[in-house]
């Protein structure tokens, strides 16, 4: 997904999808995307970070899409203005992804959040391959170190170069075991298709 899709056609697809009254926020997304390619990448995660958390409810996959697993493209997201957590993580990455940076740095994680005793999807960015990495969560505005963040048990992260297993706080191997799941091939497909 880059910046160049934000056309005429695009805005009258928008409507016709999803109503005359998500303009404004399709509108919105454009601009902090072109904002954001001017940017640092810790301004750039700060301002999705906030956008996704302000522009998005959380809604269950089952309540939302009627499946028990779907991965909501950015535009279907913010369309509906609805999604879970993998839905947020996503948009997120995207949107990072469209400002200029670099997938290397980004990673979706899959996590147990403690506190709820639930599986959880975030999004976390590495500054440099060493660095501990900082946690893009729904379930709160503030962006923390993985170290800080003891209410979320990491499992495994993953982007479009691998699937990386989880050793200690997040940081996990530095080399990818596959080259990721369905769900996120599934997921890069529809993006690519418009959707």
């Amino acid at each position: 997904m880059n910046h160049n899709i934000f056309s005429g056609a695009f805005f009258t697809q928008i409507e016709l999808k999803y109503g005359l009254n998500r303009i404004d926020d399709f509108h919105k997304w454009q601009s902090i995307i072109e904002k954001g390619s001017e940017f640092s990448d810790s301004e750039r995660l700060h301002l999705v970070n906030q956008f996704a958390n302000r522009h998005i409810n959380f809604v269950s996959d089952i309540e939302h899409w009627n499946k028990n697993d779907y991965w909501g493209t950015p535009i279907e997201s913010l369309g509906t203005k609805g999604g879970d957590c993998e839905d947020f993580a996503i948009f997120k990455y995207f949107t990072l992804k469209a400002m200029g940076v670099s997938e290397e740095k980004m990673r979706l994680m899959y996590v147990r959040a403690l506190l709820i005793d639930q599986p959880h999807m975030v999004l976390i960015y590495f500054d440099n391959p060493k660095a501990m990495p900082l946690v893009l969560d729904n379930l709160t505005t503030s962006i923390k170190k993985s170290n800080q963040r003891t209410d979320l048990k990491p499992i495994y992260s993953f982007n479009s170069q691998g699937l990386w297993l989880t050793k200690a706080r997040g940081l996990g191997s530095n080399r990818p075991v596959s080259t990721g799941s369905k769900s996120w091939t599934d997921l890069v497909n529809r993006i690519e298709n418009g959707e």
